[in-house]
């Protein structure tokens, strides 16, 4: 059966400092930490992603405290880390090469925020030629202003950008689906 890794996208302390109401999918972290638990169980591949700023005085600055993994959902030895500078976790990490080598070509992609760095990396993940999906439980956005000045909520930025990827660049699942049909039995 195929093997699908993990793929956990930048979910480091930074990422919770903002103030709850901000965001939506409250419980993005719970859901990430089950698939995490169950791939694990499985012995199936994980990936977490950290992204690393270019930008001095970025919470995610290397050697900032927001830049650590949060702890319920830090790698174990064994299991592989990617550092980024941009939004796209392939870009310049060697991503594509390490599941190449190791004959994935299926990816379940986690994390934060669903509009930035979990899209991008989809996108780049299905036109690369590899079957990705998106746990839409597993993600979450912030509130965001549009081009036009339109402030738009939490979810509503989320349901767009899944939206973006569903079909064309990836499959938008719920966590549960992908536990069920995604793990090597």
């Amino acid at each position: 059966m195929q093997k699908t890794a993990l793929i956990i996208v930048d979910m480091q302390v930074g990422m919770s400092w903002p103030e709850p109401a901000e965001r939506n999918n409250h419980q993005a972290e719970q859901v990430i930490a089950g698939l995490l638990g169950r791939w694990r169980e499985h012995g199936a591949p994980v990936v977490h992603i950290r992204h690393m700023s270019r930008t001095v005085g970025s919470p995610f600055w290397p050697g900032q405290p927001g830049v650590e993994f949060q702890a319920a959902l830090a790698p174990l030895a064994g299991e592989h880390v990617v550092e980024k500078n941009v939004p796209d976790a392939f870009i310049n990490t060697g991503l594509e090469r390490w599941l190449h080598a190791r004959g994935i070509s299926s990816v379940l992609v986690v994390g934060v925020s669903t509009n930035n760095s979990v899209e991008a990396t989809a996108r780049t993940g299905g036109n690369l030629g590899f079957k990705v999906f998106v746990a839409a439980d597993g993600c979450y956005a912030y509130a965001q202003t549009d081009y036009d000045g339109v402030r738009h909520s939490p979810q509503v930025v989320h349901a767009m950008a899944l939206s973006n990827l569903h079909g064309e660049y990836a499959t938008v699942i719920q966590s549960q689906d992908a536990i069920s049909t995604l793990l090597i039995k």
